[in-house]
């Protein structure tokens, strides 16, 4: 019988039963996981599950296009009238179709200057004051990326404009004869969108010897009764509201006119009324006194007209006129003639009297009938009224 040896492994030390057994382990977990894994990307047909990225066939989705930012931002207010406008969008853009709208509109052209960034150039300023809309479309009618993708919603971007300066509100309204004062600018705009910035330039008073009442009462580039006064005669013969203030509405217009060089249709008036004794009034058109110290009546003590310079702001052949007179009277005259108010219930106008030249109203300058139908026209809405008192 043949001598069998039976071979017995020898004892394993511990250390090696444990990390075999942790290999075992950590396989294990890995083909679970990863099991689990190919169950995750299967379908209960078996094919491959949609992910992240990807459309039901597995396929990647397009990214939608948007607008990312804009300068300026929407909401913002006092934008320089020649800001440059620039749209940044998700994607990469193609040419420069459908491009965005400005309401109220403004002249100019858009163009790429990056992948996915347009800018607008301008060949007009924007509005003073104006609030601009810019509207961007959806769909085929706007913007469209280089894969086709357009915007699924139109985008609105509202921004408020800044007023413009005093100083280049006088140099226009000079320009265009509304002010007793010429502006020569020292050189051309350097740009289409400069109509609105203040140039360097020099004004000069139109005619020589003008009167120092009206002299005194200008200042270069700071808000004051003659720019007032001119502006009302721009608005009134424009079709505006008569409010002196420089809107929108007079900003727009006002361009208008400086492009087509539209001057002002009337001579600049200018009406001086003394009150030192025998009171006189005195206009001037153009630097030159045409109508000459004829006898007028102010207020009455107790109805004082009061000194200073307004400017006309009603112009009317007739006007009904009522009120209180200083000893507690009342009056109602139906049809007052040739009608200039100035300052409150204040106006030049034609009143029969006895007598000129001294205090006797209840406030307005009177003059006679035929002088007042004289004055009438050559006053006009914006003509300023001076009232001097007698010198003490």
């Amino acid at each position: 019988m043949p001598d069998y040896q039976i071979l017995v492994d020898p004892p394993r030390p511990r250390w090696a039963r444990i990390v075999v057994i942790a290999v075992i382990v950590i396989v294990g977990v890995a083909a679970i996981g990863t099991g689990a894994y190919l169950v995750k990307r299967q379908d209960r047909h078996g094919r491959p599950a949609a992910g992240p990225g990807t459309g039901s066939s597995g396929t990647t989705v397009a990214k939608a296009l948007a607008v990312v930012s804009s300068t300026p931002a929407t909401g913002a207010v006092n934008v320089a009238s020649d800001q440059a406008v620039t749209v940044r969008l998700s994607l990469p853009v193609s040419g420069v179709s459908g491009m965005p709208t400005f309401s109220p509109p403004v002249a100019g052209s858009w163009k790429k200057v990056g992948p996915a960034e347009l800018s607008f150039l301008a060949t007009a300023p924007f509005v003073p004051t104006s609030t601009e809309s810019l509207v961007i479309p959806p769909g085929a009618a706007g913007p469209h990326a280089e894969g086709g993708q357009a915007l699924a919603a139109p985008v609105t971007i509202r921004f408020t404009v800044a007023q413009a300066s005093t100083e280049r509100l006088q140099q226009l309204l000079a320009e265009l004869n509304y002010l007793p004062l010429s502006f020569t600018p020292s050189g051309p705009l350097k740009a289409p969108t400069a109509v609105t910035t203040s140039q360097p330039g020099t004004f000069a008073w139109r005619w020589p010897n003008p009167p120092t009442s009206l002299t005194s009462l200008w200042i270069e580039g700071y808000e004051n009764v003659v720019t007032k006064g001119a502006v009302m005669n721009f608005e009134n013969q424009n079709g505006l509201t008569v409010d002196g203030l420089a809107g929108a509405q007079v900003w727009s217009s006002l361009l208008a006119d400086v492009a087509t060089k539209k001057l002002n249709a009337d001579p600049y008036a200018y009406v001086f009324v003394s009150k030192q004794l025998p009171e006189s009034l005195t206009l001037f058109e153009d630097g030159a006194p045409v109508i000459f110290g004829i006898p007028v009546n102010t207020g009455a003590p107790g109805a004082d007209t009061t000194d200073g310079t307004y400017p006309v702001f009603e112009h009317v052949t007739s006007s009904r006129m009522q009120g209180t007179n200083p000893d507690g009277s009342t009056y109602d005259d139906p049809a007052v003639p040739w009608a200039s108010y100035f300052n409150g219930g204040d106006a030049l106008h034609g009143f029969v009297r006895a007598t000129y030249g001294s205090p006797q109203s209840n406030g307005c300058v009177e003059m006679k009938i035929s002088d007042a139908a004289k004055v009438w026209p050559l006053s006009p809405i914006g003509t300023l009224v001076t009232v001097v008192g007698p010198a003490s």
